[in-house]
C-alpha cells in the first residue's frame, strides 16, 4: 500500500511538473473548464498528472472509512 509521505511526494512532483509557468494540471483543468480539452493527448495528460490527487483521495477515504 503506498503510503502518505509516498503519495504527497508523487503528487508534487508527477502531479504538478512542470513547475513553470504554471503546473502543468492547472492548465489542463482550465483547458477543461473552458471547453477546449479536445485532443486525445490533452486528455491522457491531464489523467497522468490527476493520477497522484486521485489516489491520495482515494487512500483518505480509505483511511476514513476504516477499511
Amino acid at each position: 500500500m503506498l503510503t502518505y509521505p509516498m503519495l504527497i511526494l508523487f503528487c508534487l512532483t508527477l502531479g504538478l511538473a512542470p513547475f513553470f509557468p504554471k503546473p502543468h494540471i492547472v492548465e489542463k483543468l482550465q483547458m477543461l473548464f473552458s471547453g477546449t480539452l479536445h485532443r486525445p493527448i490533452d486528455i491522457f495528460d491531464l489523467l497522468l498528472h490527476a493520477a497522484p490527487f486521485i489516489l491520495l483521495g482515494y487512500r483518505i477515504v480509505q483511511d476514513i472509512r476504516g477499511a
